[in-house]
């Protein structure tokens, strides 16, 4: 009788055991881990915005508002802006600048004309040192094409066209290919400059207003557009991310840039729904703030300025 007490208190003891260390492994090994699945970066990295060369790749969807802006740093420390949000977030982009203390661009480029996408380049142009910047070859007679092209004048700049086929010289162990626009087209949305960024076995496809017409083509193209992050196209309007493409693309996570309350109604819940199906974790800018991705070569985490109500 007591050997079968002594036994059973033993098992007791066991299994009190087995929960308590089980219990300390979820809590210590799996922090980075949410419940939707999505690997994230400590609230530290979220944070930082003093970001030194360490090996790793960002791109920072930034919250401009109803328009696009994408801020990379490189693993070496190069830096590279993608659009610049509208006319009234000039000061706005000085400012993330000045927060990540970026005082040169090696690399800016102006998706396309529209004023939600070029507006406060003037002003960044004005602010930082620029390497080389590169546009569509699409013109535009709206005053703030015409500012941008005052401050690239003023920096004695060279617009480069932005065109499928080139290779962008920035970070040796980072790839950056243009993909689009492969024609020309009179809707200055589908003659944006489309990039895809890869690092190691990771990659970023960052569309612009890109829409069905540029997808066919860059789908007919034969270039590889899988991607582990989508910058949806054209702030997740229905006009973009056509079935076909997105079946290619087929990302792990996809980024929409729009404003709150916007007027356009973006993201449409056609895309949103469409993204779903396809497996995407999907993160915006009217939602959570600016989206941080961090690239170690082999996966991408991701951090958010808040969460989502």
């Amino acid at each position: 009788m007591l050997k079968t007490s002594y036994r059973w208190l033993m098992g007791i003891i066991g299994l009190a055991l087995v929960i308590l260390v089980g219990y300390v492994w979820l809590v210590t090994v799996d922090e980075t881990e949410t419940t939707s699945g999505v690997a994230t970066v400590s609230e530290t990295e979220a944070t930082n915005t003093n970001l030194q060369p360490d090996g790793k790749l960002r791109v920072i969807f930034l919250d401009v508002g109803q328009g696009g802006s994408q801020l990379l740093i490189s693993p070496s420390g190069k830096t590279m802006l993608i659009d610049a949000g509208n006319n009234d977030k000039e000061q706005v982009m000085v400012d993330y600048l000045k927060k990540y203390h970026i005082e040169r661009l090696d690399l800016i480029v102006g998706t396309h004309p529209d004023a939600d996408h070029i507006g406060g380049l003037d002003k960044v142009i004005d602010y930082a040192s620029v390497g080389k910047i590169y546009m569509p070859k699409v013109s535009s007679t709206t005053k703030t094409f015409e500012s941008v092209l005052e401050s690239v004048k003023n920096k004695s700049l060279q617009v480069q066209t932005a065109k499928a086929g080139l290779s962008l010289e920035w970070d040796k162990s980072v790839k950056l290919e243009m993909i689009a626009p492969v024609e020309t087209y009179g809707d200055p949305n589908n003659m944006s400059a489309v990039i895809k960024v890869t690092f190691g076995s990771t990659s970023f496809l960052l569309t612009g207003d890109a829409e069905a017409a540029s997808e066919k083509d860059m789908l007919k193209s034969g270039v590889d557009l899988s991607a582990t992050v989508l910058g949806v196209g054209h702030h997740g309007s229905k006009s973009s991310t056509s079935l076909a493409f997105l079946k290619q693309v087929n990302p792990k996570y996809a980024v929409i840039q729009s404003g709150k309350d916007n007027n356009y109604g973006h993201p449409e819940k056609t895309i949103l729904s469409r993204l779903t199906k396809a497996g995407a974790e999907v993160f915006r800018n009217d939602l959570q703030g600016t989206v941080t991705l961090v690239s170690d070569g082999n996966q991408v985490s991701v951090a958010t300025e808040r969460k989502a109500k």
